[in-house]
């Protein structure tokens, strides 16, 4: 059986008091479902695993069910395989307008149809932000940080909760991860 290494992306875990979670116990929670090399990074819900190609596709569900079932705790999860994580970091365009990667954020869409909706986003002037879109994410630039964000809180109107975001210190050292044997 073939495996294929994957990235989960939990939505608001370790967000206030309500969906805080062990990642030793997301690490067991994952590992019960069959997956192996389970790995975690920080302490807010990423996730680097190995399962067939044919669980691949259920994956995302699988946890999120599970994680309501077993932790109690509901989160949308969006999973993305290495190959994926690869594209995303190659197509991110503003590493050269951004000068701190934690105010280059990362949106992870949960269903790449969604592209569609940010078409417009992506042809608007920012400045001093910055916004672009890549083949699974967008890409923003929050000169002024993410709270003051107007490209963030325009991409939030468009999206609602179908999409998750990521630093791109995170995403970076999620990539690492991914490519490190299990």
């Amino acid at each position: 059986m073939s495996t294929t290494r994957q990235i989960a992306l939990l939505r608001g875990i370790n967000v206030g008091r309500a969906k805080r979670v062990a990642m030793a116990d997301l690490r067991k929670l994952l590992g019960e479902l069959g997956y192996t090399g389970v790995r975690t990074l920080l302490n807010s819900g990423n996730v680097v695993f190995d399962c067939s190609r044919k669980e691949a596709a259920q994956s995302a569900t699988r946890i999120e069910e599970a994680m309501v079932l077993k932790l109690g705790v509901g989160s949308r999860v969006t999973v993305l395989d290495a190959a994926q994580l690869d594209e995303v970091v190659e197509d991110n365009c503003l590493c050269e307008v951004a000068d701190d990667p934690s105010r280059l954020m990362v949106a992870v869409l949960s269903n790449i149809a969604d592209l569609s909706k940010l078409q417009p986003l992506a042809h608007q002037d920012w400045k001093p932000e910055a916004f672009a879109l890549g083949r699974w994410a967008a890409y923003l630039w929050c000169a002024d940080g993410v709270l003051a964000s107007r490209a963030a809180a325009a991409m939030g109107k468009a999206l609602g909760d179908a999409v998750t975001t990521r630093n791109w210190s995170t995403i970076l050292k999620l990539h690492a991860l991914a490519k490190e044997p299990a």
